[in-house]
């Protein structure tokens, strides 16, 4: 009788045990809950964004820049989702083709935009022809009149047909181009020096684009510092001014935003994710830096 006992008492704490195990379920990983949450704002999202763009996309996007990158795994929930809503609201993609970044610092995600962004942003006011921007190495020719009669005129070194140069040197400056509908333009020069003064003013200086895309930078740079004398509406400008800031309180409305972020899993309990938004009346932004390449022709 005792044996069938301890028996009996074995069998139950085995499905006692059993029980218990099949209630813990494991905890969702980082990029679990970045998703969770990229799906619960939606919504939210599609409500910012443009015509033109596609909340799947964006969406699909987002999550890849945001996966591929460790470090971005790292960050608070709020930044990460209002780096996504400043990208939605400017109608702008992270990452691929240049449009605009998320660059983490330390836990904070930080929205840049790109050069290719600016420009699609410059082409969206409706009064700019073309825009483009270029960089100018050390064996380039390059001769620049201001005044009344502006002339530039910019011959890359392996074009050069009063010397050939073996090789470019190094960058000293960028300059952009812009040509309005109404027959005027506008150029500017930076040289190297006043570019590298603007990294050092970045948190972006020894990471992110300025690190992995130096040249990209000196031109979404040229055109930043350019950008107010364009013929640009406030919308724009406004918009604009969103660059290289951490922001943790963005609706489609710019209304604030507050995340209610996952507790911990007890026993027996899966981690629960609360509300993507709600109310709140605090805002919280930071300057960084990012960019890419191309000439436009617009319409």
């Amino acid at each position: 009788m005792a044996g069938q006992r301890s028996a009996g008492n074995q069998l139950e704490k085995k499905l006692q045990d059993k029980a218990a195990g099949a209630n813990k379920a494991p905890a969702p990983t980082p990029s679990q809950t970045i998703a969770a949450y990229m799906d619960k704002m939606k919504h939210q999202i599609a409500e910012a964004m443009p015509k033109h763009m596609s909340i799947d996309r964006l969406s699909r996007i987002a999550l890849t820049t945001i996966r591929t990158n460790p470090k971005l795994l790292e960050c608070s929930m709020p930044s990460l989702m209002g780096a996504v809503m400043q990208a939605a609201q400017l109608g702008l993609e992270p990452g691929l083709i240049g449009h605009c970044y998320i660059i983490p610092y330390g836990t904070e995600a930080t929205f840049i935009i790109g050069y290719k962004g600016m420009i699609d942003l410059a082409r969206r006011s409706g009064n700019i022809k073309s825009i483009a921007a270029h960089e100018v190495y050390e064996n380039d020719f390059i001769e620049l009149t201001y005044g009344l009669e502006e002339k530039l005129q910019h011959v890359p070194w392996f074009l050069r047909k009063d010397e050939q140069p073996k090789e470019s040197g190094k960058i000293i400056g960028a300059y952009m181009i812009a040509k309005f509908n109404d027959g005027g333009h506008f150029i500017h020069y930076m040289p190297i020096s006043e570019i590298e003064e603007h990294k050092k003013r970045s948190k972006a200086s020894s990471k992110g684009p300025w690190v992995t895309d130096y040249t990209e930078m000196c031109k979404k740079t040229v055109v930043r510092s350019g950008w107010k004398w364009l013929p640009i509406s406030v919308e724009i400008a406004t918009a604009v001014n969103q660059d290289e800031t951490v922001r943790k309180d963005i609706t489609p409305n710019d209304e604030p935003l507050v995340f209610d972020m996952p507790t911990e899993a007890k026993e027996g309990e899966t981690p629960q994710t609360g509300d993507a938004a709600q109310p709140n009346n605090t805002d919280s932004q930071q300057p960084a830096d990012g960019s890419d390449q191309g000439e436009l022709e617009f319409e």
